[in-house]
């Protein structure tokens, strides 16, 4: 339906021209004007399945009222259909055929009327101006089109991909939460285990106590082996079995350790000061852990500030890292975030990540003291500081538009500029034949031609011949001479015409 729509207000904008230009009041007629507006409509309507054939009948249309190729009537849908027919053709080799043809079918025609190869010149101007340079600008527009089609299209994958990777990176993180839990419970397991074998032989104890004390032994043994396998069904094939779990160090020794290594770190401590337990505490030691990593990696030589503000029912971390001074930062993957957001939000937490103002990186975490029962199972929602994939979809859409608005403004700024030079030559080509009418008027017959253009301001050169329509010369004079009387208009001229050197005739023909 936009198609049609679109169709049905080019064929009226184009039909305007031929209604203003060939009605009777112009030269033309009602027939022209009618004609003109049926072949306009089958142009259109046959432009998307031939994009070429519109721009060969409208050259047909044209060449019969002038040579020049550029007429009021159909100039304004040669421009049109030249634009669509690059906007919407797949090759250019039937199009440069065209235009060949275009400039052959132009100079055969110049030869079979006798005319002068300017009008040829004029033709080839035309083509290019009106068919060919509109052409371009269809073609430059249809390959930027499919290039950021093509683009959006790999942007596309590789978001996938990356939501893919990101899917097995959360994954890999809840096995290594697995191993966590099984170093932590099997460590408690193997404690409940040594204190039931010592129950199980304290003779202090009677028969049946004895007997529960082996009981609970064997089942907490029981307990260790199947928490093994389990987590040995979990764990990633090529994942380092050994633990991740800070085993007790706090985020003070984490950080001098940072600080031993030759990292420039300051911690901030606020509120009660005692870490959380469990999996939250966990998950503490990872974002402060992970942040001071990537601060080492991607900006080497900047500061790290660690702010730990524990509260009584939350603990809040931040890791700012300032842009890096030295060196060059590290390729990354990108999973480390991934994995670390996974951990804080089965944690019960919130992180956030994204870049500072001034260059730098931030990472926040909140955590809750204890981990909720039931943890958040399902997808996450991140919050992240500053959305670099939106910033980069703003940044494409301003290059589109400002790409769109180069391939249109600055061709016709082009075309604006070498018409009005084209009007400037044309003039300044005018006025050289130009005759003051105050000067035709002082003319005398007998005149010499020597004393005339001593006397008066004769042009120095004159038109290369009479203007079509014009009266025929009259008999026996040597030679005459037209001069334009108007600047803006090729009829009436100044006739001069001279026997022996003297003006016998003057005359203002049409």
């Amino acid at each position: 339906m936009r198609e049609r729509l679109f169709d049905l207000g080019l064929w009226l904008l184009l039909c305007v021209p031929v209604l203003l230009r060939s009605d009777p009041n112009d030269g033309g007629s009602w027939a022209q004007v009618a004609v003109g507006i049926v072949v306009l409509g089958g142009c259109v309507a046959v432009s998307r399945r031939w994009p070429l054939a519109p721009i060969a009948v409208t050259v047909a249309a044209s060449l019969p009222a002038t040579l020049e190729l550029f007429t009021p009537s159909y100039s304004l849908a040669l421009v049109a259909f030249g634009y669509l027919a690059g906007r919407r053709q797949e090759h250019t080799r039937g199009a440069l055929w065209l235009f060949g043809a275009v400039a052959a079918a132009g100079l055969l025609l110049t030869r079979i009327t006798a005319t002068s190869l300017g009008q040829w010149f004029t033709l080839l101007l035309a083509l290019a101006l009106a068919i060919v340079a509109p052409w371009l600008i269809g073609r430059y527009v249809r390959q930027y089109d499919r290039l950021v089609h093509s683009g959006w299209e790999l942007a596309d994958r590789m978001e996938r991909e990356q939501a893919a990777v990101a899917d097995r990176e959360r994954l890999r993180e809840r096995s290594r939460i697995a191993g966590d839990m099984h170093d932590s419970l099997g460590h408690d397991l193997a404690l409940i285990a040594v204190r039931a074998g010592a129950l199980e032989v304290d003779p202090a104890l009677g028969p049946d106590q004895q007997h529960a004390a082996g009981e609970l032994r064997r089942a907490a043994a029981d307990a260790t082996a199947r928490l093994r396998d389990v987590i040995g069904v979990l764990r990633q094939p090529d994942e380092d079995p050994a633990p991740t779990a800070p085993g007790g160090e706090p985020v003070e020794e984490l950080v001098a350790r940072a600080r031993a290594s030759g990292l420039a770190v300051t911690l901030t401590v606020t509120g009660t000061g005692r870490e959380p337990d469990g999996m939250a505490g966990w998950a503490l030691h990872r974002v402060v852990q992970e942040a001071l990593t990537n601060a080492a990696k991607h900006a080497p030589g900047g500061g790290v500030d660690v702010r730990v503000d524990a509260g009584a029912e939350r603990v809040a971390v931040d890791v700012v890292s300032g842009p890096g001074t030295t060196g060059s930062p590290l390729a990354s993957g990108g999973t480390g975030l991934v994995g670390l957001d996974e951990r804080v939000r089965l944690a019960g937490g919130v992180l956030s990540h994204g870049p500072t103002p001034d260059g730098g990186f931030a990472v926040r975490a909140t955590l809750p003291r204890r981990t909720p029962a039931g943890a958040p199972t399902a997808t996450p929602s991140r919050t992240v500081l500053s959305p670099t994939s939106a910033r980069e979809l703003d940044r494409v859409r301003r290059q589109v538009r400002k790409g769109l608005a180069q391939a249109i403004w600055i061709p016709l700024a082009l075309l604006a500029a070498l018409g009005l030079l084209m009007a400037g030559v044309a003039l300044w080509t005018q006025h050289q034949s130009y005759l003051e009418p105050d000067d035709y008027d002082h003319m005398r017959i007998g005149q010499t031609l020597t004393a005339i253009t001593e006397a008066e301001d004769l042009p120095e050169h004159p038109l290369d011949g009479p203007p079509k329509g014009v009266p025929a010369e009259p008999p026996g004079m040597d030679e005459c001479r037209y001069y334009r009387s108007t600047l803006l208009a090729a009829v009436p001229v100044y006739r001069l015409c001279f026997v022996d050197g003297h003006l016998a005739d003057k005359a203002e023909v049409r």
